[in-house]
């Protein structure tokens, strides 16, 4: 996260998001700087609009929180809910398995 974070701040700072700068930012931070992945990210956000970006992530972010809010229910509450759906769906795909491998025994 600390490359990325470097990234942002370079291109806030209105300065080259380049392998040299994310460097030091990385070094003035005190964390010890890989060189292959600064190299991959400048690699990555290479012709990227980094407004854009920024853009598009957040709208996501910045619906579901009100969606959230506005049931009244707390989030957690609604995680958990989840969770246990996801889990359901496993069981139930487990068992379809099961059931095929155990038809392709009896005809197989």
């Amino acid at each position: 996260m600390e490359y990325i974070y470097s990234a942002m701040l370079l291109h806030s700072a209105g300065q080259k998001v380049s392998e040299a700068n994310i460097k030091k930012v990385l070094q003035a931070a005190g964390v010890k700087a890989d060189d292959a992945r600064i190299k991959a990210l400048t690699a990555s956000l290479e012709g990227v609009n980094i407004d854009e970006a920024i853009k598009t992530a957040a709208v996501p972010v910045a619906a579901a929180a009100p969606a959230a809010a506005a049931s009244g229910e707390a989030p957690s509450e609604e995680k958990k809910e989840g969770e246990k759906k996801k889990k359901e769906e496993k069981k139930e795909e487990v068992s379809e398995e099961e059931a095929a491998a155990g038809l392709g025994a009896l005809f197989g």
